[in-house]
């Protein structure tokens, strides 16, 4: 893995999978000095496969204005666990839903006929839910993180220790049945917790392959989580030690 080629592939799967990397977690994984890793950064990032940004890079398909599936790492997967997420939605819910990709797709799939109200701290989502005309879109607003493309801060968690919606939709990282739900971006975190607390019910949205996946910083333990959604069949062997967690799994 040492070779160029060989870290250049590492790294663009893991800002596909993730959107979003860090370079001190690339030099880690692939046991290289942080400058190496900017390297090639730099270099992919000229290449157009990924964009860089401070302290790591974020996928092309992250971008708020994409609108190209094979740009989206896992589309289909994505597409699918958006199509099992839409029976939770009642209508006249009140909704929170959180960025990321998967969630981007289920917005975009909603029935044009569903009224409900949606919160959310994310600007792309926030833009997606205006084509809906029966949907009231309440964005949270604060400071906007660039590499999240979501509000973070002392007013975004204000308003959220306001409210209490029916079911919040909380786009996924780092997910592990030990370790429960976890982050690399402390204000992130610190959203996602607030967002935790604001919702009566948390359905987790996340392909299968970040399962069994760890980060440093925790949002909550597994037992927070009500409902996991993945792309796998629900009785699929990978999904036993949620479902041996109580966690109802879609």
């Amino acid at each position: 893995m040492a070779k160029k080629e060989g870290r250049q592939q590492f790294i663009l799967h893991e800002v596909r999978m993730h959107s979003r990397v860090l370079l001190t977690d690339l030099a880690h994984q692939l046991n290289v000095s942080t400058d190496t890793i900017r390297r090639d950064i730099r270099e992919l990032d000229e290449e157009g496969k990924l964009k860089k940004v401070h302290g790591g890079a974020i996928s092309i398909g992250f971008h708020y204005n994409n609108d190209i599936p094979k740009a989206i790492y896992a589309f289909e997967n994505k597409a699918l666990i958006a199509r099992k997420a839409m029976d939770l939605i009642e209508p006249k819910s009140v909704i929170l839903i959180s960025g990321g990709t998967t969630n981007l797709e289920l917005v975009k799939h909603l029935p044009h006929k569903l009224e409900a109200t949606f919160f959310t701290p994310s600007l792309p989502i926030a833009i997606e839910l205006l084509a809906h005309p029966n949907i009231e879109v309440i964005f949270i607003g604060g400071k906007l993180s660039r590499q999240a493309q979501i509000s973070v801060g002392g007013s975004a968690l204000n308003t959220l220790s306001e409210i209490k919606v029916d079911l919040c939709f909380m786009g996924t990282g780092w997910l592990d049945p030990t370790n429960g739900l976890t982050e690399f971006d402390w204000e992130v975190v610190q959203m996602k917790k607030a967002m935790i607390n604001a919702s009566k019910k948390v359905a987790s949205l996340t392909i299968s392959e970040k399962l069994n996946s760890t980060q440093r910083y925790k949002i909550c333990e597994i037992q927070s989580i009500d409902t996991l959604i993945t792309e796998l069949d629900c009785e699929a062997e990978a999904l036993r030690p949620y479902r041996d967690q109580n966690i109802t799994v879609l």
